[in-house]
């Protein structure tokens, strides 16, 4: 089973950039960083030279003993087995957060060597540049990689639904014999969520037991990461904030408190181990705005912000709710009070605009999920798990700042109505390209 993924036309135009510069792929562990890397190259290149700098500890005597591109890869040469020539191959430096002086080479062959196309992955790169690693900045270019989006998983779980979907023309409504189905599928990927590993075990093995399991292990991975990566009196800090996200997400308005993460907790105590999960991807900080306005980012409230997870398969496995709602009607989408759907929009939203969202609230009387802002406008986002769209809070928004447009997610159908665009959940991904037709 091979998904498409949207990054792949990201990395082939970087491939055919006259400009290119070494790449560096993003993302948190499991999200199929190197599997990208090693298909690009198969399908791209005339050959692939793989290198692992944490399973292969010796290569970084390589670049420890000098700096010259050259010298170096004909070292790499002798480890590949084979000549490794410019343009024609694709160099892989996988896991390159290990080696600072392999970090520090990119710098050098951009500016001696560009010729060859190099192409890094480095899963928690965030981390080490956060702990002072040196960096080559402006000589690299970077790729984030996110988990499967439901549209991709789409491609094969149903690809003629897939094919249903990229073609929608029309901010109408969609015919039931489509709209069931999809509905049927957004619960399946809520199931597996958008890592590779667990939408194989479920979509090809047909396995929601297994499927489990590799969820589990992913989120047991990370655990292990914890205690690899980080300072010793950090790891239960870290610990304590992982196990706590779900309960932060269960409540009514979601705000992060650092008292939930332990009975007396401060923010001073534990901001670093919080800093730690977002610069490793495993989370997103949404801020609080506490004015619509452009930009956004002027107007954060740095003491008020949400946690969401990367993936929602990873939020519902880490909650401990079992996949039998897949057959239990729409309690899937209901449980949590929304946490679940709310992280999978905001997901989405995450790949299709630059910068995160935030969210805003009005002393007690409003709150509207998220505030989007495209083109030099801000948009208004209500979520909705089903089809019970009433909000007082949306209401509230558009009275007090007349935006141009209001969005809302939920289960009822495609509809434009008085300036306010109902998108049902699984056409999240289509939501820039809805916006354009309006």
């Amino acid at each position: 089973m091979e998904i498409k993924r949207n990054v792949f036309k990201q990395l082939i135009a970087w491939k055919d950039n006259p400009d290119r510069k070494p790449l560096i792929l993003q993302g948190a562990r499991q999200v199929g960083k190197t599997w990208l890397l090693k298909r690009f190259g198969k399908d791209h290149f005339q050959s692939t030279a793989y290198f692992n700098f944490d399973q292969q500890l010796e290569l970084r005597q390589f670049f420890q003993t000098t700096k010259d591109p050259e010298r170096i890869l004909q070292n790499l040469s002798l480890v590949h087995g084979k000549a490794i020539l410019p343009e024609t191959t694709l160099i892989i430096f996988d896991e390159i957060q290990e080696c600072n002086e392999a970090l520090n080479s990119l710098k050098y062959f951009q500016e001696n060597n560009p010729e060859y196309a190099i192409a890094c992955a480095g899963s928690l790169l965030g981390v080490a540049m956060s702990r002072g690693a040196s960096f080559p900045v402006g000589k690299v270019e970077f790729i984030q990689v996110h988990p499967i989006a439901f549209s991709e998983f789409l491609t094969v779980a149903d690809a003629h639904l897939s094919s249903y979907l990229e073609n929608l023309d029309h901010i109408e409504a969609i015919p039931d014999i489509f709209f069931n189905p999809l509905k049927d599928k957004l619960k399946m990927y809520f199931i597996s969520g958008g890592m590779p590993e667990s939408i194989v075990t479920l979509l090809e093995k047909k396995d929601v037991e297994r499927t489990q399991k590799v969820l589990q292990n992913i989120l047991n991975g990370y655990t292990l990461d914890f205690s690899k990566h980080v300072e010793n009196r950090e790891i239960p800090k870290i610990n304590h904030i992982w196990t706590s996200l779900p309960s932060q997400l269960s409540r009514e308005n979601k705000k992060f408190l650092y008292q939930t993460v332990k009975s007396g907790a401060r923010a001073r105590e534990y901001e670093d181990a919080l800093l730690w999960l977002v610069n490793a991807g495993l989370v997103h900080r949404v801020y609080c705005s506490s004015k619509p306005a452009l930009p956004l980012t002027s107007y954060d409230d740095l003491s008020a912000f949400k946690i969401y997870l990367q993936d929602v398969g990873l939020l519902r496995r880490l909650s401990q709710l079992d996949p039998s709602v897949l057959v239990e009607g729409n309690r899937l989408l209901t449980e949590f009070k929304g946490a679940l759907t709310e992280n999978f929009i905001l997901e989405s939203l995450v790949q299709q605009f630059e910068g995160l969202p935030r969210y805003w609230k009005s002393e007690g009387k409003a709150e509207v999920d998220f505030l989007v802002q495209y083109k030099n406008r801000i948009f208004p986002v209500e979520v909705k798990s089903e089809e019970h769209v009433k909000s007082r809070s949306l209401s509230f928004y558009r009275k007090a700042y007349n935006p141009p447009l209001s969005i809302r997610y939920s289960m009822r159908n495609l509809k434009l109505e008085e300036g306010l665009i109902n998108i049902p959940l699984f056409l999240v991904d289509y939501t820039k390209k809805l916006l354009e037709k309006t």
